[in-house]
């Protein structure tokens, strides 16, 4: 996850591969995929960080990946030179002991926490909290539709899944702000002062530690309480393995939603036909096109751009390339639910496609354990935005936005966008409801 753009490339050619990780590249990564899908589906190349890692890009390929056992997800089997150690994972969770979560494992262990976590994050829990999420997108768009203009992405996209996670998570209200300032160094990435990410990971492991500690004490009907009290066969999360997976419930739950709203409003807004058809659909009560558009929009510019690492525990061959043990693998899930072998026209966003099974959450034992929390609250804030702010356009033109650099989320940094201004949620007689 770094921003600094890799060396170029010669130009592109049959035999060459398009340049990789510039700016212009980050903005419109699609065309460069689509080449490597046909010349190179699996393409060995320098990262910006100076790791090489194996990069897959067809649907086939990908499914078998994210589902080959042989694949680990704990770095300790990748075979880094000196020089790489480190710069694989989120920045920072080595140092501060966060390393335990769910996608740093592998079975048994991985097995036995979630089974453990999925106690404590059940689809009944995220079905109560959807009147929350609600509440909360509501309270969010009262902060800017007076004034005729916001940044969709500071305003809206980035503090609704913040404020969501935590009161999931069970942090108290008092210290949800120092959360989105941590969380808020994190997203930046590379954008920030040197070293940033790491000191904020090191500042939310240190809350997380006390907060865990707390909720021993006094336990409550949150996600935390729920990680402490969890069991399975006698066997309990120690306090690392839950600081690490609140850690990661809360990273992973935050960043990719952002994300899924940010480029769903941006999709929409660059496709007016299909955003005059969801409006029209939920102007007639309808919710049959806000399920399937949610996934189309998750096929077509998703939040996650490349699954997180993987290396081989032992030589595979997967697309026709010898992969050596202890290489890493990035599994490139937009270029995956790109593949016209998979689906019909992929290029063209059509919130009516009834068959979308993209791998945006990816597949097999470390498909997202957030997943239904994430859609609840895509659908939620797009349907909301759509209701409440009907004429809701782009203040810049789309060639002046610029997306984040970094190699696993995909992200706008900004979304200006402007609207008639309305009024506020509680003057209003008409709230707009799901």
């Amino acid at each position: 996850m770094n921003d600094t753009p890799a060396c170029p490339h010669s130009a592109t050619t049959p035999e060459s591969a398009p340049e990789l990780f510039t700016w212009e590249f980050a903005t419109d990564p699609y065309p460069a995929y689509a080449w490597l899908r046909e010349h190179r589906p699996v393409h060995r190349t320098e990262l910006p960080s100076g790791v090489e890692a194996w990069l897959v890009t067809r649907y086939g390929d990908a499914r078998q990946a994210l589902a080959d056992a042989r694949l680990s997800k704990n770095p300790a089997n990748h075979a880094e030179s000196p020089h790489a150690k480190g710069k694989t994972g989120i920045p920072g969770e080595r140092k501060a002991e966060l390393m335990t979560h769910l996608l740093n494992i592998d079975p048994p262990d991985h097995t036995r926490l979630r089974r453990l976590v999925s106690k404590a994050f059940t689809p009944r829990r995220v079905a109560e909290f959807a009147p929350r999420v609600q509440e909360l997108t509501d309270r969010l768009i009262d902060g800017f539709i007076e004034e005729g203009k916001a940044d969709l992405i500071h305003d809206f996209a980035f503090p609704l899944p913040i404020y969501a996670i935590c009161d999931l998570l069970g942090v108290p209200r008092e210290d949800q702000d120092d959360f989105r300032d941590w969380a808020g160094m994190m997203i930046r990435h590379g954008g920030g002062p040197r070293g940033g990410v790491a000191r904020s990971v090191k500042k939310m492991r240190g809350y997380l530690a006390e907060l865990i500690h707390r909720k021993r004490e006094n336990p409550g009907d949150d996600l935390i309480s729920g990680l402490i009290r969890a069991s399975d066969h006698g066997e309990h999360l120690t306090e690392n393995e839950a600081a690490a997976m609140a850690f990661i419930l809360l990273f992973a739950g935050f960043e990719t939603t952002v994300n899924l709203i940010g480029n769903g409003t941006y999709a929409l807004l660059r496709h007016p036909e299909q955003r005059a058809a969801l409006q029209a659909s939920l102007e007639s009560g309808e919710s049959a096109l806000l399920a399937t558009g949610i996934e189309e929009l998750l096929r077509f510019d998703g939040p996650v751009e490349m699954a997180t690492w993987r290396y081989a525990t032992e030589p595979l061959t997967l697309g026709g390339e010898e992969i050596a043990a202890g290489d890493p693998v990035l599994v490139v899930l937009a270029a995956a639910d790109r593949d016209p072998e998979r689906f019909t026209d992929p290029d063209v966003l059509d919130l009516a496609r009834s068959d979308s099974q993209h791998l945006g959450y990816g597949h097999g034992i470390h498909y997202c354990l957030g997943a239904p929390l994430a859609r609840l609250e895509g659908q939620t804030a797009l349907a909301t935005l759509l209701k409440r702010l009907p004429d809701l356009r782009l203040a810049e033109e789309a060639t002046d936005l610029r997306w984040r650099g970094g190699l696993i989320m995909r992200g706008l940094r900004t979304l200006p966008v402007a609207f008639e201004p309305g009024i506020r949620s509680e003057e209003s007689d008409t709230l707009s409801t799901l």
